[in-house]
């Protein structure tokens, strides 16, 4: 995997963008001695426990800007997934292409609510939970964590309705190996954010945008866990350098990370293994 000392490829415009992609083939779906995560670019993550199949936020086609990244599956090349588990509502999340296609596949969709209730109108198996809910998935215990990011309300015309804390949310897994915490996107709640257990592995979202954590509530947030490892996401995917959720730097976390040796600069499709860091 990238060194984040290793000097990222940028763009024209000096954006920093992911490294080459690793195609994810079969392999990928079988069963497996422990717990391996693959990077699926944007903010979609593969997991595979033991044989237990999640994907979490999955973008694999369709995206309406320009991306910096081939995508390292195609949702045709899935043969099987136990559960998608969505966090909110944007496209870079709940992706419905990606959804739709998925679904002859997929035994279940894990969502807030809200959002559960546009995959069922759209005709998909989905759940819909409340904040604090949790499920299981096989051997994983799933649950529902809250997350800050309704934006819609701050921008007028945006949405035809009122959003609420509840139609986002993040996801805690409890795995036979470890434990993973993929945040979603959501500005930084202090007495959630900074007082939970200590992830093994953190999906970490350190873009410096007004409703996500925030550059600096990122680092505060990841020094808080320091021996989790973090799996960056949420950037060099998507051509937009001048627009902030999409244009994160992994350079600018070496030397205010604490262990920044735990920085993991993955490739979309490339296999990280979880591991138990406490």
């Amino acid at each position: 995997m990238s060194s984040p000392r290793t000097p990222l490829t940028r763009s024209a415009h000096g954006q920093a963008v992911a490294p080459t992609s690793v195609p994810i083939g079969p392999d990928a779906f079988s069963d497996d001695a422990g717990t391996v995560l693959r990077w699926l670019g944007m903010a979609g993550f593969l997991v595979n426990s033991r044989g237990i199949l999640l994907a979490i936020d999955p973008l694999l086609q369709d995206f309406d800007m320009p991306v910096l990244i081939d995508f390292p599956l195609a949702s045709g090349d899935v043969p099987r997934l136990d559960a998608v588990l969505v966090t909110h509502a944007d496209n870079d999340h709940f992706s419905a292409p990606t959804c739709r296609a998925l679904a002859p596949v997929t035994t279940r969709f894990h969502s807030t609510r809200y959002v559960a209730g546009l995959m069922q109108n759209d005709g998909m198996p989905a759940i819909g939970h409340d904040i604090g809910d949790a499920f299981e998935v096989g051997a994983v215990r799933v649950q529902v964590t809250p997350a800050d990011h309704a934006w819609q309300n701050a921008a007028p015309g945006s949405a035809d309705r009122v959003f609420l804390d509840e139609d986002s949310c993040g996801f805690w897994l409890d795995t036979p190996d470890g434990t993973i915490w993929a945040p979603g996107d959501s500005r930084l709640i202090r007495d959630h954010h900074l007082t939970m257990p200590a992830p093994d592995a953190l999906i970490f979202d350190f873009s410096d945008s007004d409703w996500h954590f925030g550059f600096a509530g990122a680092v505060e947030m990841a020094n808080a866990y320091p021996d989790a490892d973090l799996l960056l996401h949420h950037w060099g995917s998507v051509d937009a350098a001048d627009f902030s959720p999409f244009n994160a730097d992994p350079d600018e976390l070496w030397d205010v990370v604490v262990n920044p040796e735990r920085i993991h600069v993955l490739a979309p499709g490339e296999l990280f293994r979880l591991r138990r860091r406490g």
